[in-house]
């Protein structure tokens, strides 16, 4: 008899890059390593700490509780005879303890029994609510609304649409423009090479970066928004459909952006970032949104990709102001130092892990065309 494939599912992609903003957010700022002669599991048995406060453990239950959801959530959906909660429980052990081991290597982190107690138990939390919701039948109403709204091989890009909204939490120069990583990037490798004979071989630019024109900025604000939209064009059955969830995207991505510029300036300043270019690139976005909608999955993919890399190229041959530096400080050096691993890569990252994922479908000869 012959053994019927297996569901894929986007469960499984955000595991693994909620495993690494993890790892990143524990080991965070990576400097300064150093051997203290203690054994790196010495904080099993250390005394409990005497102060700790609410957020304490909000942070620690809540940091570990969504990867405790995705990764019972997966179990689930592509393993259902495996113990989906004691698994996820044992893998977010082995992660939590390894963490929490590895800062002890670092001078600005403080190993902790407790933290790690509240990490497995934040896992299992996740986990459970995973599984009451697989008994009670929801995750097979998922399953149902997935395949009516859905092609089957949608995992990847349903990945990236999720992941989209929190890196729009990160602050950006540019409103939806993610990935504006060359300057740092410079700046960081400047640094890195400093005394050292490597630094006279960095590529210099000719010419200092500018600060985007108005004009270039309204494409950049439009670019960013449309290219979930289109990447969800490819993924999705029916026209009705691809204008349902574009306009979905679009109030999720404002009101992400929201959401940061509260995090950042305070909840009376959620909306001060909505600019004339703003406004500007939101018209046009929506004008091609509908446009579009009517193209065929390959067109909207190639138009995505070519799209993708004029916004990057736009984005990375321009400078950051000095208000938005400042911005950035308040986020790696203030009070969202917990946050800031967790939502930095994403908005650096996504916009290429998008690249590579339609370079990856446009060039494979099985592209669906259940769309």
């Amino acid at each position: 008899m012959r053994t019927p494939p297996l569901r894929t599912t986007a469960a499984w992609p955000l595991v693994w890059i909620y495993a690494v903003l993890i790892v990143y957010a524990s080991l965070y700022p990576f400097d300064g390593w150093r051997i203290q002669g203690i054994a790196p599991w010495a904080f099993l048995t250390a005394p409990l700490p005497r102060y700790w406060t609410g957020f304490d453990v909000w942070s620690n239950v809540a940091g570990y509780a969504p990867f405790g959801f995705l990764m019972a959530l997966a179990v689930h959906r592509t393993r259902d005879r495996w113990p989906a909660v004691g698994m996820t429980t044992l893998v977010a052990a082995a992660l939590s303890l390894t963490m929490e081991s590895m800062q002890m290597f670092l001078p600005v982190r403080v190993p902790s029994n407790v933290d790690a107690a509240l990490n497995i138990s934040g896992a299992f939390v996740g986990a459970a609510m995973a599984s009451v919701l697989e008994r009670v039948g929801l995750l097979d109403r998922w399953s149902r609304f997935r395949d009516r709204w859905f092609v089957s091989d949608a995992s990847g890009a349903m990945a990236l649409l999720a992941v989209w909204p929190v890196a729009l939490l990160f602050p950006a120069p540019v409103t939806f423009g993610l990935g504006q990583v060359l300057e740092r990037v410079e700046t960081t490798l400047a640094l890195v090479l400093q005394d050292t004979p490597w630094l006279e071989r960095l590529p210099l630019r000719e010419v200092e970066l500018q600060p985007l024109l108005p004009v270039s900025e309204i494409l950049c604000v439009a670019i960013g928004l449309l290219l979930p939209c289109l990447l969800a064009f490819g993924v999705l059955r029916l026209w009705g459909q691809r204008l349902v969830v574009a306009a979905l995207l679009v109030c999720v991505g404002f009101v992400a952006s929201a959401l940061s510029a509260a995090l950042t300036y305070g909840p009376a300043h959620a909306w001060d970032w909505v600019s004339t270019e703003v406004l500007a690139g939101l018209v046009l976005a929506l004008v091609a949104m509908v446009a579009l909608s009517f193209c065929a999955v390959r067109v909207c993919w190639v138009l995505a990709l070519a799209a993708l890399v004029w916004q990057l190229s736009l984005l990375n041959n321009a400078s950051a102001d000095a208000y938005f530096a400042l911005t950035l400080q308040t986020w790696e050096q203030g009070q969202f130092i917990r946050f800031h691993g967790l939502s930095q890569w994403l908005g650096w990252l996504w916009p290429y892990a998008l690249l590579v994922y339609l370079i990856q479908r446009l060039s494979s000869s099985g592209l669906t065309r259940d769309a």
